[in-house]
């Protein structure tokens, strides 16, 4: 099933529609190869900067896509196991207890990657039926199929915050 098939959940339509249309193990796939290619020598030209007051850093950015990614990996497995209820998960208050600025740029995207790698397996051990069981999460219900592309557009997602935004940042002093 494409993602042009699958019912599209509010509020996490907007990172589903930034993947392309292919089956979710695909979109894992190239959401895989979007981290493994990701431009790390201009991202750590930019440190620590914001673009904006109270804005992440690059490295807080890629700590909240990792958390997320175990969070919501976590309600794939749920959902798909018969469990109807996972919503706990406050974004900032996990990007405040982390310290991602402790961290190098490469631990955070060597998480990253391993981490895109464990859920692309964990993927092909769904089948259709465990695919389309629902569940309640962070804003409402949706799928197991849907959480795998909402994995990858919500990369997409900040990454082109990355770009659109943090990018500039290299240029001006």
């Amino acid at each position: 099933m494409k993602r042009s098939e699958i019912q599209l959940p509010k509020y996490f339509d907007r990172y589903i529609l930034m993947t392309d249309d292919v089956t979710v193990l695909e979109a894992l796939r190239i959401g895989l190869e979007e981290l493994q290619s990701a431009p790390i020598e201009k991202w750590k030209a930019i440190h620590d900067k914001v673009y904006a007051p109270n804005k992440w850093t690059i490295k807080d950015i890629l700590q909240h896509l990792i958390d997320t990614e175990w969070t919501f990996s976590y309600r794939a497995l749920a959902f798909a196991r018969g469990e109807k209820d996972a919503r706990s998960y406050d974004e900032n208050q996990y990007a405040e207890m982390a310290h991602a600025t402790q961290r190098t740029l490469e631990n955070l995207l060597e998480e990253a990657i391993a981490l895109r790698k464990a859920s692309i397996l964990l993927y092909q051990s769904f089948d259709e039926e465990m695919l389309s069981r629902k569940g309640m999460g962070f804003k409402g219900e949706y799928s197991v199929h849907a959480i795998g592309y909402i994995l990858c557009g919500h990369q997409r997602w900040h990454f082109k915050i990355i770009e659109e935004r943090y990018m500039p940042l290299n240029v001006i002093s």
